[in-house]
Order: structure tokens, then sequence, then C-alpha cells
């Protein structure tokens, strides 16, 4: 199985996407709370300065010592990371590829030879999981396609090997 995909057509820059390295990107998505009312859209930026201002209020209330909580709360998000299902949005790596102006569809090509065509206005509503609980996707992998909504959950797009941009 190859794990590398790439996304080509009309695009400015024919990108290649590796899944196997997503476990390490901020922008992913818990699956397990994603689908849920709970799952609320982060700012990044909002997000960072929260974060932020916990770090410097932190340094001010304990001094600039790494008390034994903080070893613990990086062992607990270094679990998290490892055992969590996740996916991370298309969107993200669409606009590094740049589609020309006149592209109208995106479609998913499968080592099957099946086409998967949608129009590049729904490219913000695609989700590819690569991780569940912690283990890369070797059946039907490197990614599955899974809708925003969540209507495909149970039956997502598999054995992706390409992006077309058209």
């Amino acid at each position: 199985m190859e794990s590398i995909i790439p996304i080509k057509g009309n695009v400015r820059h024919t990108i290649t996407l590796d899944p196997t390295v997503w476990i390490f990107d901020d922008r992913r998505v818990d699956l397990k709370t994603y689908f849920t009312d709970s799952y609320i859209e982060k700012d990044e930026l909002e997000e960072y300065k929260r974060d932020m201002g916990k770090h410097w209020s932190r340094e001010i209330m304990e001094g600039a010592t790494f008390p034994p909580t903080l070893e613990t709360e990086k062992k607990f998000e270094k679990r998290k990371v490892l055992t969590g299902t996740y996916a991370i949005q298309l969107q993200h790596f669409m606009k590094i590829a740049e589609p020309a102006d006149n592209a109208q569809t995106f479609s998913f090509e499968t080592i099957d030879g099946e086409n998967y065509s949608f129009p590049l206005a729904k490219v913000d509503d695609i989700l590819f999981k690569f991780s569940d609980e912690g283990k890369p996707l070797l059946e039907g992998g490197p990614v599955h396609v899974l809708f925003k909504d969540g209507s495909n959950i149970d039956n997502p797009i598999r054995n992706i090997n390409a992006i077309r941009v058209d």
C-alpha cells in the first residue's frame, strides 16, 4: 500500500501528502468528539493567545520552575495522541496546492479505479481520517474520506491513491 497521496491536475503546485506524519500536526481533529455536540471548532490564534496567557500566569504565580504536574500533563497529552482517532481537513492542503481559477471540481481516485467527484466549493466539507486508536489505517488506507456532517462515517471512501483537481 502506497502511503503518499498526490494532489494533481489543475493546480498551481502539485503536492504530495504523507498521512503518516499528520499525527504530529496541530490541525488534526479528534474524531471521538468531532461528531458529537461537544465539539467546537477552534480559532488557532485565539487558542494560542489563551495558552500563552496561561503560561504567563503560571510563571508569574509559580516562577519559572517546572512543577511535577507539568510532566504529568505532557505524558497525558502524549498518551492521548498515541491512542487517539484523528482526522485532518482537506482544505488545509488544497490551499497550499492552489487550484486554478477555472478549476470546478476535485475527485478522489482509488486503487480500484473508481473516481468520486465533488464541486470544488465542497472542499471544506471533507475530512481525512488517518488514525484509528493511534494506529495508521492499513486496511483501505492510507486515509478514509469522511464528510463533516458524518453522513458516511460508517461507509467512508477508502483506498485513495490520488486527488485530481479539474
